[in-house]
């Protein structure tokens, strides 16, 4: 049986400036009932296993006579476990509360979900009864319900499957171990609870598609205030660590967001692939989106987007980035670093020198594009690149679009971070067709870079026409 348990914890919430004559006298008149502040609590996706956040709501008394709140329960129509809780006292129904004429109550709410008989997510409906003066009034309940399979602490030390019939519910951190490979099916997705890490020594293959990406967040799905999402906000998990021997990595179509270190890979060697990244996305960490230590990472149509240190820092090593998009309108910080810093070496010497090549890329955003101004005598070589710079082309930039702007969907304001391509955005129709490999045709909406028989668009995603430029595509 779906077993659903809300505690409703209320509370006197005594008007300020209430006038020295009070009338103590209570009405019995049918007509003098209860106003609430709301007339649905409501929890969006709530977790088995796993309690809500506390809603709160506030109940009026706007008669000049106190009021008489003969009961307040739940009505149990979902066949539920409800527990009270009225000035720190549990019960199931708490009888005649008082609240002076013009004061008011505030209900604080919080739910609960037992395992429920299918994986898909199932709406959960209840309400809070009132009586007052004979009178019956409700304030409904509503959560949505999500099974979710707890891993605590796993460590993988042998080739194992994650499928996508529910989520994941990772505590502390999910380890692969050396010599073993996770494979993570289409659709799956990760919550991370606070601090978690995937950490890979061994090997990771989340393979994704457009219809069923891969998800890795954080597991809270309530509100910061408002309709302002825990979701949007950065460092909510650890992010992904790739330790040193761990190649063969494969990331495709996988959203990874709202971490403190975003993806991390030290494999200890340039010389063999460590990770390929495949219309992806790396976005909103708290320090940096992607941070590679001498190791061979390749990336194509993947946006790494929003972190205040810098959205990608390149520590020596083999970097492979074609159509991507390096933006960065971070929210919560000032912005440091630039879109993409490169190294070609540390003083001691401990990383090979950086061997970077970049084709029809995008950088752009608030912050700054590059880390060097000159490329000289270095391995980095930028094709048919846009960037928010004043520059020109040389020996290192080849057919660049400098002071360009791409024209994103994004709102700051609105907390839209959307990097395709507005209409007149100086993106279109700007990349070396020549230059783009057949595997990196279709961007992660299924847009057909090659459709127009001419040069591609610049970035991860293919600009599609728009009727409404306040609209997203």
């Amino acid at each position: 049986m779906n077993r659903l348990f809300f505690y409703i914890a209320v509370s006197m919430c005594m008007g300020l400036g209430l006038s020295s004559c009070i009338d103590d006298s209570f009405t019995t008149n049918p007509n003098d009932v209860l106003t609430f502040s709301v007339d649905t609590v409501k929890f969006d996706t709530v977790m088995t296993m796993k309690g809500t956040s506390t809603k709160q709501f506030i109940i009026y008394n706007r008669s000049k006579k106190q009021i008489n709140i003969s009961s307040i329960q739940v009505a149990g129509i979902s066949k539920a476990h409800f527990y009270l809780n009225v000035d720190g006292s549990k019960g199931k129904v708490f009888r005649d509360i008082e609240i002076r004429g013009g004061d008011s109550i505030y209900v604080f709410v919080e739910g609960y979900i037992d395992h429920l008989d299918d994986n898909a997510p199932e709406e959960i409906n209840d309400r809070i009864d009132f009586v007052t003066n004979g009178v019956t009034q409700s304030v409904k309940l509503n959560a949505w319900g999500q099974n979710v399979r707890p891993l605590n602490g796993v460590v993988i030390t042998e080739d194992t499957h994650l499928t996508n019939e529910s989520p994941y519910l990772i505590y502390d951190s999910l380890v692969v171990a050396p010599n073993a490979t996770l494979t993570i099916d289409p659709g799956t997705t990760l919550l991370f609870h606070d601090k978690a890490l995937l950490e890979v020594y061994g090997t990771l293959k989340a393979i994704g598609n457009k219809d069923q990406p891969i998800v890795m967040r954080g597991d809270r799905y309530d509100k910061v205030v408002g309709d302002i999402a825990f979701d949007i906000m950065a460092g909510q998990w650890g992010g992904v660590l790739f330790f040193q021997g761990s190649f063969g990595n494969e990331l495709h179509y996988v959203d990874i967001h709202s971490t403190q270190y975003g993806v991390q890979v030290g494999s200890g060697s340039p010389d063999t692939k460590a990770l390929h990244l495949f219309n992806s996305v790396l976005h909103n960490s708290e320090s940096y989106c992607l941070l590679t230590i001498n190791s061979w990472v390749e990336a194509e149509g993947t946006e790494f987007s929003d972190a205040p240190e810098g959205v990608v820092v390149w520590l020596g090593g083999k970097v492979r980035a074609t159509q991507c998009t390096f933006a960065n309108y971070y929210l919560f910080a000032p912005i440091e670093g630039p879109n993409i810093a490169f190294f070609e070496n540390d003083e001691a010497g401990s990383y090979s020198p950086l061997d970077c090549k970049m084709v029809n890329c995008i950088s752009y955003g608030l912050g700054y594009d590059v880390n060097l101004g000159d490329m000289t005598g270095t391995n980095i070589w930028i094709y048919n690149s846009l960037f928010k710079s004043d520059g020109n082309d040389d020996d290192h930039f080849f057919n660049c679009v400098w002071k360009g702007d791409p024209k994103y969907y994004v709102n700051r304001e609105k907390y839209i971070f959307d990097y395709r391509l507005k209409n007149g955005s100086d993106a279109i129709a700007r990349g070396d067709r020549s230059l783009c490999p057949e595997s990196a045709r279709y961007d992660r909406y299924g847009n057909d870079r090659f459709a127009t028989g001419g040069a591609t668009d610049l970035g991860a995603y293919v600009w599609v026409p728009g009727t409404d430029e306040e609209e997203q595509p």
